[in-house]
């Protein structure tokens, strides 16, 4: 349902792209057209800038330029090839008269097709976190090996996950633990985004969490170190008791 919903949100924003694009002199099929050359930059946006990191500011910076002018260039050579299209198919129409040879300059300014980006990248980010909070999606069992016996168990059932050398033990309700050797790392792709990383040693089960302090974090009675590295996630959740 959720993904119907944001499909649903793409197709909309494409829509109102296309009413906009429409008064440059497109007719409305056209200015369609030219709106859906806005989503894979939107798109690659939104995947690659949460991987940009800050760590090393000037590192970051580099990123961050790359990335912006790869989408940009990437999205100018589409409108640039769309419209082309156009042209000719308008030149293949009977009696059409083809009067409009060049490409709107606004399509070639990178601000305003950066402003563009950025308002369909931001909203359906923030469409995707009012969906999470809305209508969370209830985690279905896992399975995987424990000391060569194979384990399946719900989700919802994991309190947390935690690394210690090459091992790895999925800490379950009643007290069951869980030894395996699949990287946190990999654990933490699996069990996204109901888990949260606290600490380079362990992932936890957001619906599990009882309260936080200011660098521990507690699941009922068990208490979990917080690292500095992962505070400013952990403090930016809402619904747990600070101690």
């Amino acid at each position: 349902m959720k993904r119907l919903l944001v499909i649903s949100y793409w197709i909309v924003s494409v829509m109102l792209v296309a009413i906009t694009l429409s008064s440059l002199g497109y007719r409305f099929q056209e200015a369609l057209f030219i709106g859906t050359m806005f989503l894979p930059g939107a798109l690659a946006a939104k995947f690659f800038f949460p991987k940009v990191s800050f760590k090393n500011r000037w590192s970051g910076l580099k990123e961050t330029v790359f990335v912006v002018s790869g989408i940009l260039l990437g999205e100018i050579l589409l409108f640039l090839v769309a419209h082309y299209l156009i042209l000719t198919f308008r030149e293949n129409l009977p009696g059409s008269v083809v009067d409009w040879p060049d490409i709107p300059h606004i399509l070639t300014n990178p601000v305003f097709i950066a402003f563009i980006l950025t308002t369909l990248a931001s909203g359906c980010h923030f469409f995707e976190s009012w969906l999470d909070r809305k209508r969370p999606d209830q985690p279905g069992p896992i399975s995987f090996t424990s000391d060569r016996k194979p384990v399946t168990i719900p989700i919802d059932e994991i309190l947390y996950v935690e690394s210690n050398d090459d091992a790895t033990t999925v800490v379950a309700s009643g007290g069951r633990r869980f030894k395996n050797y699949t990287p946190i790392s990999q654990w933490e792709a699996i069990l996204s985004p109901h888990f949260i990383r606290i600490h380079r040693s362990y992932l936890v089960n957001k619906t599990k969490v009882t309260g936080i302090d200011v660098d521990l974090l507690y699941i009922g009675d068990i208490q979990l170190p917080i690292s500095r590295k992962y505070k400013d996630a952990v403090s930016g959740m809402t619904g747990w008791r600070e101690r």
